[in-house]
């Protein structure tokens, strides 16, 4: 069912439109609030549109190197499921009894 769900960023409201979790949409409002506030104060003066513009970039950037972490620690993972799997192929031949 979709719902209507104001939210506030950067001293602007938004009606979003949508089926999600009303407390995960103002979630993500006051995530994208908070990367634009980040940004002004770094600034000396930028137009609310090239603050959301610079917002939306570091945003795809942490979301990119969140990413590269991940694909980074399942590689990780599957070089140590193969090496166990590998130490446990050594040790089962010497575990099993030999035949009479």
């Amino acid at each position: 069912m979709t719902k209507t769900i104001d939210v506030e960023i950067y001293g602007q409201r938004y009606t979003v439109n949508g089926e999600a979790d009303e407390s995960y949409v103002r979630q993500l409002a006051e995530m994208v609030d908070k990367q634009m506030k980040q940004v002004a104060a770094g600034m000396r003066s930028a137009t609310p549109a090239k603050l959301a513009v610079l917002a939306a970039f570091n945003m795809a950037h942490e979301l990119m190197e969140a990413e590269r972490k991940s694909r980074q620690g399942q590689a990780d993972a599957d070089r140590r499921v193969a090496s166990l799997m590998e130490s446990i192929d050594q040790q089962m031949p010497s575990m099993l009894p030999l035949p009479r």
